[in-house]
């Protein structure tokens, strides 16, 4: 019986802790967006420099979720936009793992801090080599890219559209780009989803978590 990589150690005792912090940190959380959100309105990526410190990640069914599709599509190369801590990056390389072919995760983090906690994380769990970690804006790291099978969309949610724009040329026919968090902030997302609702991509709204957008290329 062939075991996935997620359930194995070093892999699951860092997610259990990886995913125990960012529950710790929820309230506090909550907390800094309610209090900025009285002030008036503001752009994500303006609160960036307040979130130094916020792990912002997937929950575990959506890891489990993205895991899974890397299994389903056997995946070679997956694009993430956000690393934060590594805990969606975690995910994925781990199941890209278990393929049989060798993969890669290209992901992307402007915050120099975290991309530096995020590759300890990957080198504790024993993915790095999986691995290849950009820091920087994503508008520019992630403009020289092989083809693309999987793409995650889970940074600020008002550059997903401008992000996808970059990767589009290397999304393969079939490949799947994934949106997180588009319950907690339609507004921002307006644009983006009339992109994958429209021509070139068919698109489901997935109820888990603060909601995923599910799309595939044509």
């Amino acid at each position: 019986m062939t075991i996935s990589t997620l359930d194995t150690d070093p892999v699951r005792t860092l997610l259990d802790e990886m995913l125990h912090a960012a529950d710790a940190q929820e309230p506090e959380l909550q907390a800094l967006v309610s209090r900025v959100a009285a002030a008036g309105p503001i752009s994500e990526t303006a609160l960036a420099p307040e979130l130094r410190e916020a792990w912002i990640c997937v929950p575990r069914e959506v890891g489990d979720l993205l895991a899974t599709l890397v299994h389903a599509t056997r995946a070679r190369t997956v694009v993430e936009f956000g690393t934060s801590f590594g805990v969606s990056t975690t995910y994925l390389a781990a199941a890209l793992r278990d393929n049989a072919a060798a993969g890669t995760v290209i992901t992307t983090e402007l915050e120099p801090t975290k991309a530096a906690v995020a590759a300890a994380n990957l080198r504790r769990a024993g993915l790095d080599d999986l691995v290849d970690l950009r820091v920087g804006d994503a508008l520019e790291t992630l403009r020289d890219l092989p083809e693309v099978d999987l793409l995650l969309l889970d940074g600020w949610s008002e550059l997903y559209l401008p992000v996808l724009r970059v990767v589009e040329p290397r999304l393969r026919p079939g490949a799947l780009i994934i949106a997180d968090d588009t319950d907690m902030l339609p507004e921002a997302l307006v644009d983006y989803l009339a992109h994958v609702r429209g021509p070139g991509y068919r698109s489901q709204h997935l109820p888990l978590g603060d909601g995923l957008e599910m799309s595939v290329r044509l």
